[in-house]
Parts: structure tokens; C-alpha cells; sequence
């Protein structure tokens, strides 16, 4: 997004001092802004004009901005918009986020709140023109391989998805376990020239060393005790196809050599020959662990961390795409019903409310296994079993630090950074367990993070 660039905001509001109120907000932080009090009106000025985002109220006399919201995904679905909602209502703001809302912000709300929920707009906006040819092509992502997501994070995936896929580039998915690296895998190779051909995943961990080698790149016939006949390798039998190396962290280091060779000169040499077979195989590899950090304790070799990393994706976990929450419960419901040919269950608005509420640290997958759960039993709680207290709970254990006011009186904002800046320290960059330390929501502690541009290091 162009720092440099006026963005065009309209904010739909029908109470003149509240819209008069934001408007002088917005304007102070050098956007451009049109206004609006009623649904009727936004429309002409959105057809008479050209926006960046749609800030809306959710109540708006007979119309609400639930229906603006629905005119303009329908009309101009590259517009940011952002939904306004009354505190307590959480259920309006899932339904917005359901319909393709890009944030909700629940009133009142405070200043830096609104710069905050604009920019993430503006940049899910930006993200969507960059990304408007792929998405054309998905047909509901169906193209991804069951990827699900709108939110800027996942967009940026699918822009590389869409921008390598028809490459022969090796490709390192990292992310935390659960948030999808196989599904990103296999969406590379069904966009790909490949897709009609071979795709072979292998979990590096889950194959024993003493067989590894004869495994993955085969063995001549007596090559060692037992093998009687000549055994194809997994990389052989991916020839003109896609690999798919998961937990690629976990290889030992005779394995990690082989490969490196193999990415070298596209080469492998079955286990009691010295024959060398030329292979045509694109090569995509995940893991969840800091590979960077291996190499610097010398458990991964350096050389081949640079091969494999020539173009990595990094799948969010489920924690910082919290928009896509109810949209992938949705999905799992109907993708579950229908494999065990159960009925449709319905998820209320509390169950959504806890859903985005919980921190999911087993992200995607997690989700996917408690729906499945749900679908089958039909139970509300097998949902939600053992999920953590909302961390918004008021502290009720008077477990307050000591701490005394200044006759003279002391920067507020700068005493929130440093709280803010020691949870992330105290947490070694853990963004959910710091929030949880403060007893903060996680997206109320991403905007204060965002507002005084702390990061993890």
C-alpha cells in the first residue's frame, strides 16, 4: 500500500455528530472522506464516485449496514469495508464478517481503534486487486484444494500460489502445525503443468532411518538382506510429477545430503548402484520448525536450507486470521455433513462468539476435528470442550501489582508500550500468550502492537 497515496474513504453514519465526529478523525489522518446518512445515499455517492473503504454503522434507520454491506460486495467486490457495531453484539459481527466484511469494530471505539481497522482495510483492498486474476479462476477456492480464507493473510498465500504454481521453482511452506501446509502443497501442483501426473507426500518424520534411503530413492535387488527384487524409490516413482517432503526439519543428515544432491542435479542413485537416474520432479517441502535456527545449531545443513528456500510461503495460523473463523466453520460444517450424511447443524451466535474467542493452537486442523465432532453428535459442548475462559474475564483474584501514581503525572501511552513490549519480551515473541498474560483479546492486543509498531524482536 502507497504511505504516499490519498485513500477515499465514505463513512455511513446517521447520527451527525457521531459521523461528524469520525469524519474529523479520518480527515486529521489525511484521507479523504465523503459522508453518508442512510444506506439510499451511500449507494449514489458509491456509483457517482470512486472509495478505497466503506465505513458503515451497523443500524442505519430501515436499511442497516448489513445490506450495504451486500450491495457492495455484489457491485464492487474490491472495496474495503469496514462494519461499525453496538457493544455487546457480537452476533452482528459475525454475520458481517460471514458476508465479507473486512473488520468490525464494536463502539465505542477509540481513535487509533478506527485508524487501525481503516489501514487493515485498505491493505485486504489492496491485496484483492493484486490478487483479482486468481480469484476469478478459484470458483469458491475450489481450484485450492480446500484452502478457505479471505482475510489479507491468506490472500497473500494465494498470490503466491498464484504466482509460482506454474513454475518449476522448489517451494518451503513453514507454519506452526494445523494451518494447512499440505493443502498449499497440493494447491501448487493442481495449478501447476504437472497436475495430471503424480503428487507424492512423505513425512520425513515418520520414516525410520535404517530404511529411509531405500525409501525414498530405492535399492538395487540385493542390496541388503531381504531385498530380493529391485524396489522403486518414492522419488522415482514422482518422476514428472511433485514431491511432497512435510516435516522436512526432522531428515537426518546422511538423507538431508542425498537430497541436496538431488536438488543439484536432479539426479538419485538407488541404494547398491552407481548408476545415476535423471528425474524430472518439482520439489515443495514444509515444516514447522525454525529451519534458520537449526542451521545455526547445526542440525540443518546451510547449503540445502538455501536450495529449498527459494520461494517460501508462510501459512498464518488460525490466531491471527480470526475474520476466517466462522467462514472455515461453515465450510467444515457442510464438508463434514456431507461425508457422514448427517444433517446440517447451526452454529448460534454465542458458539460463533466462542469460536473467535479461543486461540486455537491447533489452528485449522483443530477447528476442522471439533466441527467433525459437533457434526456427528450433535452436541454444543463437544465443540467447545476444554476451550480457555475468554481472556477478557475482569480480574476478580485482586492479583494487581503495586504500583503508585506520580504526584507530577507520567506518559500513559509510553507506560503501555513498555507493558506491552515486556508481556512480548517476558513471552519470547508469543503474541497469544502475551495477550492472555495481560488478560487482553488478541485483537485488541494486535492493535496496540500495530499502534506503537512493537515486534517480536
Amino acid at each position: 500500500m502507497n504511505i504516499n497515496q490519498i485513500h477515499r474513504i465514505l463513512v455511513v453514519e446517521d447520527e451527525p455528530e457521531q459521523r461528524e465526529l469520525i469524519c474529523d478523525i479520518l480527515e486529521a489522518s489525511n484521507f479523504h472522506v465523503m459522508s453518508a446518512d442512510c444506506v439510499e445515499q451511500a449507494i449514489l455517492l458509491i456509483k457517482d464516485h470512486s472509495f478505497d473503504v466503506i465505513f458503515s454503522d451497523w443500524k442505519l434507520g430501515e436499511l442497516s449496514g448489513l445490506d450495504l454491506l451486500n450491495y457492495v460486495r455484489r457491485q464492487f467486490p474490491d472495496l474495503g469495508f469496514v462494519i461499525a457495531t453496538a457493544y455487546g453484539t457480537i452476533n452482528h459481527a459475525v454475520e458481517a464478517l460471514q458476508q465479507g466484511a473486512d473488520d468490525y469494530l464494536p463502539k465505542p471505539f477509540k481513535r487509533q481503534e478506527l485508524q487501525l481497522t481503516i489501514n487493515k482495510a485498505l491493505k485486504a483492498k489492496a491485496l484483492r486487486g493484486e490478487n483479482k486474476a486468481l480469484t476469478a479462476q478459484l470458483s469458491e477456492q475450489k481450484s485450492l484444494v480446500g484452502l478457505v480464507g479471505k482475510t489479507p493473510a491468506m490472500q497473500v498465500v494465494y498470490q503466491r500460489i498464484g504466482k509460482i504454481s506454474a513454475t518449476n521453482a522448489t517451494v518451503l511452506i513453514l507454519g506452526e502445525s494445523g494451518t494447512g501446509k499440505e493443502l498449499a502443497a497440493r494447491a501448487l501442483h493442481e495449478n501447476s503443468a504437472r497436475k495430471n501426473q503424480k503428487f507424492i507426500a512423505i513425512n520425513c518424520g515418520a520414516i525410520a532411518e535404517s530404511i529411509a534411503e531405500a525409501e525414498l530413492f530405492g535399492a538395487e535387488k540385493g542390496a541388503f538382506t531381504g531385498a530380493n527384487t529391485t524396489k522403486i524409490g518414492r522419488f522415482e516413482s514422482a518422476n514428472q510429477g511433485t514431491i511432497f517432503l512435510d516435516e522436512i526439519g526432522e531428515l537426518s543428515p546422511s538423507l538431508q545430503s542425498h537430497l541436496l544432491r538431488f536438488l543439484q542435479e536432479n539426479t538419485i542413485t538407488r541404494l547398491g548402484s552407481n548408476d545415476e537416474i535423471k528425474l524430472d520432479i518439482r520439489v515443495i517441502a514444509a515444516t514447522h520448525r525454525n529451519l534458520e535456527e537449526d542451521v545455526k545449531q547445526g542440525k540443518f545443513r546451510e547449503d540445502l536450507f538455501y536450495r529449498l528456500n527459494v520461494v517460501p510461503i508462510k501459512m498464518p495460523p488460525l490466531r491471527e486470521r480470526q475474520q476466517d473463523i466462522a467462514l472455515l466453520a461453515d465450510h467444515f460444517i457442510k464438508v463434514h455433513s456431507k461425508q457422514h450424511n448427517c444433517p446440517i447443524p447451526k452454529l448460534s451466535a454465542d458458539l460463533y462468539r466462542q469460536l473467535l474467542e479461543y486461540y486455537w493452537p491447533g489452528n485449522v486442523r483443530e477447528l476442522s476435528n471439533r466441527i467433525e465432532r459437533f457434526v456427528l453428535l450433535d452436541d454444543e459442548q463437544e465443540l467447545t470442550q476444554n476451550f480457555t475462559h475468554s481472556i477478557n474475564t475482569t480480574n476478580t483474584n485482586g492479583d494487581l501489582p503495586e504500583f503508585s501514581f506520580p504526584k507530577t503525572g507520567f506518559d500513559w501511552e509510553l507506560f503501555e508500550r513498555h507493558c506491552l513490549a515486556q508481556a512480548l519480551k517476558m513471552h519470547q515473541g508469543n503474541r497469544t500468550k502475551a495477550a492472555k498474560y495481560l488478560k487482553m483479546s488478541y485483537k485488541a492486543f494486535l492493535y496496540r502492537l500495530e499502534k506503537y509498531q512493537i515486534t517480536a524482536n
